[in-house]
């Protein structure tokens, strides 16, 4: 694997040139997407959750993967408390595939209205 087989892909979001960052980076057969919020749709971290897998899914199909090729995901909530309602929305994507996988609460994400943030790593 060589860095000159790195493809980056955008979402089209006006930070990543700002910011200097891509909404996923392939590498050979390795593919790492950002961290992904819902960008404010859904009241619920539930419903944030599930439009998070709604992007995440799309980024992988745009670098031709799926959910079946995550091995690990990241997961960033606002409150703690709202660990089992996005684990189980996790839990309907990931259950037979089963990655790795980390929940860590934070003090705030990088707008208010945002209470998850879900990042994925896959194998290709």
């Amino acid at each position: 694997m060589s860095i000159e087989d790195r493809v980056n892909y955008s979402s089209g979001s006006p930070w990543e040139p700002v910011l200097g960052y891509s909404r996923a980076v392939k590498v050979g057969d390795l593919l790492f997407i950002a961290g992904t919020s819902s960008g404010g749709i859904g009241e619920t971290a539930e419903e944030q959750t599930r439009e998070i897998f709604r992007r995440l899914e799309s980024a992988l199909t745009e670098a031709g993967a799926g959910f079946a090729n995550v091995v690990r995901t990241r997961i960033y909530l606002t409150d703690i408390a709202d660990f089992d309602a996005v684990g189980r929305v996790h839990g309907e994507i990931f259950g037979e595939i089963r990655p790795v996988t980390a929940a860590v609460g934070v003090t705030a994400l990088a707008s208010p209205e945002l209470l998850v943030e879900i990042e994925v790593d896959a194998v290709l």
